[in-house]
């Protein structure tokens, strides 16, 4: 899984960490004042740490981490409470150019750890013997199938009003988290002012993304210059540039896609189709019975929402909405996800675009299926909908249409994020946190199967 964070180009003498069971160990590693070192060039680090599930591997993960000069790839690491840095590993570095007027030019580094314990605390920092950054740690994900995965799950979030930022700092830094889930559209917009709005982004985030698995996929605020500062920074699983992919924690199997191949055509429609096959043939594997049985909880993760009740003729308001439906503009016709993702069993499919928070009753071709009339995510009929995009940008908040259809169960405009917990193989919980009200849970909802795949549906 992803973690992001930034740190200035110079170690200083104090290292501050707001856990104190970090605090404790660092305290007693640095008795003396550290030799301040410094760039030759101002470098800002961004760790993307991501998690053994994505290379299939037990114990490695992935740092990735960006500067202004080519500079070697390091990793220096070691089990908290243990020699800090008793291990180095190294990487390689790629040249991303950005394409505004001033083609600036960042170097993206990343570095395969390997061998990493499972739910073991690491310190670790990042550079070269030019320069290091800041100190930070990890917690090596849990591998085992019996694993109950914590996260927090948003979109929209940017670099002016991140209403939801601080809160989420602190989340994070209690330990609240196991993953991060940000489910499109970042900073607003990354490729702004040469790029350097999407610098500012990922020093935002360093608090949340330094510490914890941070998951992303495309929204349409990335579309500009063919979603190169997106594909770029972020160093999702496979081979995909992260646009689609999936991986595994605890009992979920979770996919992450783009939606903005249904309406980006200019960049190629042959994408669409290849993402289309590939989910396909990603769901049949998720779906083989040695594999659901471990793993039966299968959850979906993209930026534009299959439905919303929204006032604001998006695509999700729409009953032929492109993401849900498909596009019969197309030669051939693009098919749409909602029927692949019912036939293969998905179970939670999240969303965000919509600046606001929205829970959708169990629904599939515009009707609600609910389990029962009394416990509506007891055994329900049809996937579960969570529309999470309200965690703080420049556009605000939307409005709702006052007059929703019947599947819309509850609404709210405050600015917040989502928590998610997969209990084990039958309960998934939910609760929806307004940060206009404080960190009040305003919604919360138990999903609760006893039966995964398509024939749960009946």
């Amino acid at each position: 899984m992803p973690i992001l964070c930034l740190a200035n180009s110079k170690i200083k003498n104090t290292v501050t960490v707001q856990s104190q069971l970090f605090k404790k160990h660092l305290l007693a590693f640095i008795k003396a004042p550290v030799t301040e070192l410094s760039f030759l060039k101002s470098i800002y680090v961004t760790f993307l740490i991501i998690g053994l599930v994505f290379t299939g591997e037990p114990g490695s993960m992935v740092v990735t981490w960006t500067t202004f000069s080519k500079t070697e790839s390091k990793v220096e690491y070691g089990i908290l409470g243990g020699q800090f840095f008793e291990m180095t590993t190294k990487g390689n570095t790629t040249l991303f150019v950005d394409s505004g007027e001033e083609k600036r030019k960042l170097y993206i580094h990343r570095v395969i750890l390997t061998g990493l314990k499972p739910a073991v605390n690491y310190v670790y920092h990042c550079g070269s013997d030019e320069g290091w950054s800041d100190v930070f740690y990890f917690t090596a994900l849990n591998d085992s199938t019996s694993f109950s995965p914590r996260f927090a799950l948003y979109g929209d979030l940017g670099n002016e009003n991140p209403q939801s930022l601080a809160r989420l700092q602190k989340d994070t830094q209690l330990g609240m988290y196991d993953v991060i889930l940000h489910i499109g559209d970042f900073a607003y917009d990354m490729h702004e002012d040469n790029a350097r709005i999407g610098d500012e982004f990922m020093r935002q985030i360093q608090s949340i993304a330094a510490y914890v698995p941070y998951m992303t996929c495309p929204g349409n605020h990335e579309a500009t210059y063919n979603f190169s500062n997106y594909r770029n920074r972020f160093s999702m699983p496979g081979q995909t540039e992260s646009l689609w992919y999936s991986w595994n924690l605890g009992s979920a199997h979770i996919i992450s896609l783009s939606t903005e191949v249904y309406f980006y055509l200019e960049f190629g429609l042959e994408l669409l189709f290849k993402q289309y096959e590939w989910l396909k043939k990603d769901l049949e594997e998720a779906n083989k019975p040695e594999n659901r049985a471990v793993r039966p909880w299968i959850i979906t993760m993209g930026h534009r929402p299959m439905y919303c009740s929204d006032d604001d003729q998006d695509d999700c308001t729409k009953f032929d909405s492109y993401v849900r439906l498909g596009r019969k503009d197309t030669k051939p016709p693009a098919p749409g996800l909602e029927d692949l993702f019912y036939r293969y069993g998905v179970d939670l499919e999240l969303w965000a675009h919509e600046h606001t928070y929205e829970r959708l009753w169990p629904v599939y071709a515009d009707k609600v299926y609910n389990g029962s009339k009394e416990q509506p995510y007891v055994n329900p009929k049809a996937p579960v909908h969570i529309v999470t995009g309200s965690a703080g940008c420049r556009e605000k908040t939307d409005s709702f249409n006052p007059n929703p259809k019947e599947w819309s169960a509850f609404r709210s405009t405050d600015y917040g994020y989502t928590r998610m917990k997969v209990f084990n193989t039958t309960h998934i919980y939910l609760e929806q946190i307004s940060d206009d009200q404080y960190g009040k849970v305003i919604d919360s909802i138990w999903v609760v199967k006893e039966k995964h795949g398509f024939s749960a549906w009946f």
